[in-house]
């Protein structure tokens, strides 16, 4: 549905976006992560045929950018980070006057505006002026104009960005029912959990350099190393410490954050001997647990290096 192909945008010398190359499936829900400046908006804003690539190429639904800019427009709904709505427009008349842009005429206007709101779950906010929002329903509302004429692929730039716990764990579910639908989504995001639990692909991008792609939870192993586990004993740490080091199960142990944390020796299939040690001698055990990896851990192992270099000055 999306592939990139070396695409690249300069601005002088400094690379805003450097030999992207990107394929997206039918279906999948695609995390786009990266901080500010990294070159997320860059891509989107390419793909969706707003900004010209300096070089490289792009599809859409089997367009190409340069040659089919009008049927990529037809099939994508992209979203910006920010976007403007006109607060004197109740949100039904805010819908159908996008419908109309999007050439639905008669009965079908007022018909594809309901269904709209019906999906973003603003039917009860249907008659309130839009100034009224919060900023939550404003974003649900935004996505529901892009989707008023059913894309197949949706690009979404920073949709979580500034909205409250609440709002944001209701655009996750919101999204896994748009995949749900069949729809292909890219979303970009900057914070870095949000994405782990609802894509099942993700891309990291730093200084407009794609980094690392795929499952997430392959990108989890490429960091996960060596099984380690966390034990909490009752008491002090540190003679417990000092009895798994004498344990050939053990690589290494050290004390953290008042746990012992030990990283497993070859071969080592679990921590079963480890906690027959600490019961053996005599230690309380209250926990025992395996240290998780998560994306944001990943993202920071995932950039070490890159995240040192400086992009080039303009």
């Amino acid at each position: 549905m999306i592939e990139t192909v070396d695409l690249t945008k300069k601005y002088g010398d400094f690379f805003a976006l450097e030999s992207l190359d990107l394929k997206l499936e039918k279906g999948d829900l695609f995390g786009f992560i990266g901080p500010n400046g990294a070159g997320k908006t860059t891509t989107i804003r390419i793909l969706s045929t707003l900004l010209a690539p300096t070089w490289g190429e792009a599809y859409v639904c089997g367009h190409s950018i340069y040659t089919h800019p009008r049927e990529i427009r037809r099939a994508i709904g992209y979203m910006p980070d920010i976007f403007g709505v006109y607060d004197d427009m109740r949100v039904i008349e805010y819908l159908e006057f996008f419908a109309a842009a999007y050439r639905i005429d008669g009965p079908e206007r007022r018909r594809v505006a309901e269904r709209s709101l019906e999906l973003v779950d603003l039917v009860a906010k249907r008659d309130e002026l839009v100034t009224s929002l919060s900023r939550g329903m404003t974003q649900r509302l935004g996505l529901a104009r892009v989707l008023l004429h059913d894309p197949q692929v949706l690009l979404l730039d920073e949709p979580a960005s500034g909205l409250d716990p609440r709002a944001r764990i209701e655009m996750r579910n919101l999204l896994k029912r748009l995949q749900g639908m069949g729809k292909t989504i890219l979303v970009s995001s900057h914070i870095l959990p949000e994405l782990a639990d609802i894509c099942n692909r993700v891309g990291i991008i730093e200084y407009g350099r794609l980094l690392a792609c795929g499952n997430v939870q392959d990108l989890l192993a490429q960091v996960r190393g060596r099984p380690t586990v966390r034990i909490t004993v009752v008491g002090p740490p540190e003679p417990a410490a000092r009895a798994l080091e004498r344990c050939p199960e053990a690589m290494a142990v050290t004390v953290k954050e008042g746990d012992v944390v030990v990283a497993l020796a070859d071969g080592v299939p679990n921590a079963s001997p480890l906690a027959a040690r600490l019961v053996a001698e005599g230690f309380g055990l209250v926990a025992l647990r395996e240290q998780e990896v998560n994306l944001e851990t990943a993202f920071l192992e995932l950039t070490k290096g890159a995240l040192a270099r400086p992009p080039a000055s303009p």
